[in-house]
């Protein structure tokens, strides 16, 4: 359960990134549950996110102590969610393992001084160990060390759990699959590729699965690993089981027949690794983010993302969406709400 500040003060739930699919979402449940809530975005004229719902916005990057600073001002419980979750930059060690390593030293360095004393911190499944499936948080953390996100999802997590024996902090971890699904601002990675999918623009399988969750699943695991998650443990919120690309487009065509989609065929991983390499080699001429990197294709060609969500499910009494309903939901979603946002 969490900690009660020694003085009687009005609780407040701050989530950093509360513009983003998950921090959204996560704003919106704790609305509905009738919490005091304090969004953080480090864009403050970004207001659309946030229209006609009854919570404070402040200013926070987590770059910046002075602002992390003022956001956590008589914080009770907080939920950090903002992060670089960017899976490729011109300079990844920088702006994404030194942007979130460091920034999860700020929010627990500002979280102590400011005298929060629960934390539940978002993670990824990309810090888990899939040498042994399905992979579960007992085995522990990815060894594979090719990619900086992934990378810093493994140390950021590590350090978390670090800080929070340090000083005290009551911190509880979260590792989402795939996020989909509504309330979206902006496409996120997963929201993006279920738009590919209904929009006819997945010409092959590259062979790399999905673990498809729905983001208010998420939102609702996070909210109870803050209410009953036990302390240092890690939490894996995701399906038990993997969806292929095949099987992803076949879900799109039934639910769509006006659509004609056609599933893709599968294609060997030495044609996908030239390909990759070609991409690469475009990029850098350009500066754009390639549609395919050699190290993915090394690092989920053929990998089945299924996980144990066990412990999930008895402690934090998390009951996910089928990854089938959850992806035609989203597809339903970005086919018509989407571009009203």
């Amino acid at each position: 359960m969490p900690k009660q500040n020694s003085s009687m003060q009005e609780e407040i739930s701050l989530v950093t990134g509360a513009n983003g699919h998950l921090g959204n979402n996560l704003v919106r449940l704790l609305l509905s549950k009738n919490h005091k809530v304090r969004a953080s975005v480090r864009n403050i004229k970004n207001q659309a996110p946030f229209e006609g719902l009854d919570c404070e916005v402040v200013h926070a990057d987590i770059t910046s102590l002075a602002s992390l600073r003022k956001a956590f001002k008589n914080v009770t419980h907080l939920y950090a969610v903002g992060a670089n979750f960017n899976m490729w930059a011109k300079n990844p060690k920088e702006e994404i393992y030194d942007n979130n390593v460091q920034g999860t030293q700020n929010v627990f360095d500002i979280a102590c001084e400011c005298g929060i004393k629960n934390i539940v911190f978002v993670s990824s499944v990309a810090s888990l160990d899939f040498t042994k499936l399905p992979a579960r948080v007992e085995n522990g953390y990815n060894q594979d060390r090719r990619n900086w996100y992934y990378n810093s999802k493994n140390d950021s997590d590590k350090l978390a759990l670090k800080l929070g024996e340090k000083y005290g902090i009551r911190t509880v971890i979260v590792l989402p699959s795939a996020m989909i699904g509504s309330e979206a601002f902006k496409l996120s990675y997963s929201n993006k590729l279920v738009k590919q999918i209904i929009d006819g623009e997945i010409p092959v399988d590259t062979n790399i699965t999905l673990n498809w969750i729905d983001v208010k699943d998420v939102a609702l695991g996070a909210y109870n690993a803050m209410l009953k998650g036990k302390d240092a443990e890690r939490y894996i919120l995701a399906n038990p089981e993997h969806t292929s690309m095949q099987e992803s487009v076949k879900i799109a065509a039934a639910e769509f027949p006006a659509l004609k989609l056609k599933t893709p065929s599968k294609v060997p991983k030495f044609v996908l690794y030239i390909a990759a390499g070609l991409m690469e080699f475009v990029s850098k001429i350009t500066g754009k983010e390639p549609l395919l990197q050699r190290q993915y294709v090394d690092m989920f060609y053929g990998l089945k993302q299924d996980y144990d969500i066990s412990k999930s499910r008895i402690d934090l009494d998390f009951n996910p969406t089928s990854s089938k309903l959850a992806l035609i939901a989203a597809m339903h979603y970005l086919k018509t709400d989407w571009k009203q946002n």
